[in-house]
């Protein structure tokens, strides 16, 4: 039986990832954090630099950071300390530290003529549209990264996002705490967000369990020092009753310390 040659199927566009770097976004350096922060205040631009100081500290998605209302930030006429915003991700809410830096920008940012009246942070410059959208907030930081002569197509959205949770897992270690500040459910999501290996996140809780034993051994160590000394008891003496002691943990050299006396 006879098969006739069918033609050629081709894509009608181009696939979107093509020429393109793809992959987790870098995270900003705190060099490139300020760089940012002082361009943004020479220009004037309170909108951007409000922005650009609460998607460092809040640690939100895209689309949960466009979403944020004036409610989430502001009460009594004041920029809270300590915000909570609701995932739309994961439905679950996430708190974040505001600091006096960004405080400050947001209140600034709060007085302009466009806010009055704006139930939504970033409002939308079309009535229809209430916030800014994610695209638009993604040539925001598209024009960020291009301002201090980085490379646009490593970073993005979710590098503002790992800006400081980076910087904390550095400094501590911690993955608890980097989970509990990006709301993840898993501390594989954080692992894998953060681009650490599994390996490393063991060697960090081995290292943090052999200190954990280490002052519980010190510890042991000490007291069992003090129970084998008594009153007018020589050194000599309580090292020979340390070193003959069945549950001491460093009889070895309590016997070299009473050789060493004699």
């Amino acid at each position: 039986m006879e098969t006739s040659n069918l033609p050629v199927i081709r894509a009608l566009r181009p696939a979107w990832n093509k020429g393109r770097i793809v992959g987790q976004k870098l995270p900003l350096k705190p060099k490139h954090v300020w760089a940012i922060r002082v361009r943004l205040e020479l220009a004037e631009n309170h909108r951007d630099l409000a922005l650009f100081n609460m998607a460092i500290d809040s640690k939100l998605r895209g689309c949960d950071l466009v979403r944020m209302k004036v409610v989430d930030v502001m009460a009594s006429g004041q920029i809270k300390e300590r915000a909570s915003v609701l995932q739309s991700k994961t439905q679950k809410p996430v708190r974040f530290e505001i600091s006096e830096g960004t405080r400050a920008s947001v209140a600034k940012w709060m007085e302009d003529p466009l806010m009055v009246g704006s139930e939504y942070l970033w409002p939308g410059r079309f009535h229809e549209r209430l916030h800014i959208s994610t695209r638009q907030y993604a040539r925001i930081v598209r024009d960020w990264v291009s301002s201090i002569g980085l490379e646009v197509t490593a970073y993005g959205t979710h590098s503002m996002r790992r800006t400081k949770v980076t910087q904390i897992y550095k400094k501590t270690g911690n993955l608890r705490a980097v989970q509990l500040l990006l709301g993840h459910t898993k501390m594989d999501s954080t692992v894998r967000y953060l681009g650490v290996e599994l390996e490393d996140a063991l060697a960090i809780g081995k290292l943090l369990k052999s200190k954990r034993l280490g002052r519980s051994t010190r510890t042991a160590q000490s007291r069992h020092w003090e129970q084998a000394k008594m009153p007018h008891c020589s050194y000599q003496v309580a090292a020979d009753r340390l070193a003959w002691s069945p549950r001491s943990p460093f009889s070895e050299m309590a016997s070299c310390v009473a050789q060493e006396s004699r």
